[in-house]
């Protein structure tokens, strides 16, 4: 047994000093006490104990994306053209090595389980690798390499746009039918680090006639959703429906349905998405990127929607810092401080039931997932602890425990120099 010891931890019961975690061989949490200090053995973490974040949606391969599509402007469709060119350039084993790199790179920041929203699934021109889902296996590969869970979110692309085919470099992303999508998805296999879900691109990608077929895939079920208004004007021009009234009519809104930014909503939209307990993700600092918009936060919430959170094209990988924006974004469209409290993006933060995992909590019987936030660096001294994810950020994580193992300590991954794999493995696909 391992034992933890915690200057401060936040419980379901609220944050409590002294506070020690000891952890099963199993990695789940055995017993939860308080203690005035560390025990002879006990590991101590310092700061603010975080059960472990959940990022629930990423599209690893943009990471290389960073730092690299801002010199002429443009839109979200222009930046489009870049993405599609850089998926071109990768295969199962330089996916394999970027996403390992990646996924060390949310260790460092306090995630523990990410949701991969994975569309990038054959070969150039569509052809088929000698193992279908290659590249899928590369990435659940990868993610356990650098420490962290996975649910893979295989993800159904048929069309260009609404009745429009794909195009020449979306061929690598579609499986020609619902169909033979579900038949690719059936030969993947769940295990102790990963789960295996759906994803309907977006009514964009996927045909009105597909998407109740889509969602009859088991486990997590998520879905890009209203991110930028041309979206809605393409489904209201095509069906008479917002996009939101789409997947209502095909079945797809429910519990274990996650949509995806939700940006762009009317008020009949953000009731039926409510109303059927359908999740909401924001991934503020991509919405910033891409110009796409600031979704409402606080009516979702108020309708029944639980929130989560993503790093999406990873153009910071940051989840504190995520969850500051859902704030500052709610603060700038209406004039209003305090939208969200503490407790609610806290809740945000470690929103792992999104993406299928029973975590997200630090109490008997759950996952040893810990995160501790440094108290007394230059972000977070002085600062409430029930009020630091206001002012830390991911260089303020310190220790990160998945399972009851240390992955990251003192702010370092075991892996080692993160920093130089993401640089390798980026220069490489960019030479």
């Amino acid at each position: 047994m391992t034992t933890y010891w915690c200057e401060n931890a936040w419980l379901p019961t609220g944050i409590a000093r002294g506070v020690l975690v000891n952890v099963a061989e199993d990695g789940a949490v055995e017993a939860v006490v308080a203690a005035d200090a560390a025990p002879a053995g006990a590991i101590t973490l310092p700061g603010l104990v975080f059960p472990g974040f959940a990022n629930a949606h990423s599209h690893a391969f943009h990471r290389a994306l960073r730092g690299r599509t801002h010199g002429d402007g443009g839109t979200f469709w222009t930046w489009r053209e870049r993405m599609y060119s850089l998926a071109a350039k990768l295969d199962p084993d330089t996916y394999r090595t970027l996403a390992r790199a990646v996924y060390a790179e949310m260790a460092l920041a306090g995630i523990t389980a990410v949701g991969e929203f994975h569309y990038l699934h054959h070969a150039p021109g569509g052809r088929r690798y000698a193992d279908p889902n290659a590249m899928g296996v590369a990435l659940v590969q990868a993610a356990r390499e650098a420490g962290i869970r996975i649910t893979l979110l295989d993800t159904c692309y048929l069309a260009g746009g609404i009745d429009t085919p794909v195009e020449a470099e979306q061929l690598r992303f579609s499986d020609g039918t619902a169909e033979a999508w579900a038949a690719r998805v059936a030969d993947l296999r769940p295990d102790a680090t990963t789960r295996i879900g759906a994803a309907i691109h977006s009514v964009r990608a996927v045909p009105k006639a597909a998407l109740s077929e889509v969602a009859q895939v088991a486990g997590p079920l998520h879905v890009h959703l209203s991110e930028q208004p041309a979206e809605n004007e393409a489904s209201l021009a095509a069906y008479g429906r917002t996009p939101t009234q789409l997947l209502a009519d095909a079945g797809v809104l429910a519990p274990r349905t996650t949509a995806v930014h939700a940006t762009h909503l009317t008020p009949g939209d953000i009731a039926l998405l409510g109303g059927s307990k359908t999740g909401a993700c924001f991934c503020p600092t991509t919405e910033g990127d891409l110009a796409d918009g600031i979704g409402p936060a606080r009516e979702l919430l108020d309708a029944g929607s639980p929130l989560s959170l993503g790093s999406d094209q990873h153009a910071v990988v940051d989840p504190l810092t995520e969850a500051r924006a859902i704030e500052h974004g709610e603060r700038l469209r209406t004039g209003q401080r305090g939208r969200l409290s503490p407790d609610e993006l806290f809740t945000a933060l470690t929103n792992h039931a999104s993406i299928g995992w029973d975590a997200g909590r630090i109490e008997v019987g759950a996952p040893a997932d810990l995160v501790a936030v440094r108290l007394d660096t230059v972000r977070t001294a002085g600062c409430l602890p029930s009020q630091v994810m206001l002012a830390a950020t991911a260089s303020d994580v310190d220790t990160v425990v998945v399972g009851g193992e240390v992955i990251v300590r003192e702010g370092r991954h075991r892996l080692g120099d993160v920093g130089a794999m993401l640089g390798e493995a980026i220069e490489g696909l960019w030479a």
